[in-house]
C-alpha cells in the first residue's frame, strides 16, 4: 500500500484520468474529491460491499428453469 501525505487543495494523480483532491481536513475526517472518467465506477467501501453482497444473494437465489421438451407434445 502506498501511503501519501497531502494538505488541503493538494492532489494525487492515478494513471491518465483519475485525480484525487483533498478538499477539507476537519478533526479526524478528510473530505476528498474524485475526478474520474464516467467509465470508472467509484464507490465508498461500505457501498461497494453492500452491492457485492446483494449481487451474491441474487445469484444464489436464482433457480433453474424447468426443462421443456417440445418434442413430446
Amino acid at each position: 500500500m502506498l501511503i501519501l501525505t497531502r494538505k488541503t487543495n493538494e492532489k494525487i494523480i492515478i494513471g491518465d484520468g483519475i485525480t484525487i483532491s483533498v478538499i477539507e481536513v476537519r478533526g479526524d475526517q478528510v473530505r476528498i474529491g474524485v475526478d474520474a472518467p464516467k467509465s470508472v465506477k467509484v464507490y465508498r467501501e461500505e457501498v461497494f460491499a453492500a452491492i457485492k453482497a446483494e449481487n451474491q444473494a441474487a445469484a444464489a437465489s436464482r433457480t433453474a428453469l424447468p426443462s421443456i421438451d417440445f418434442l413430446t407434445r
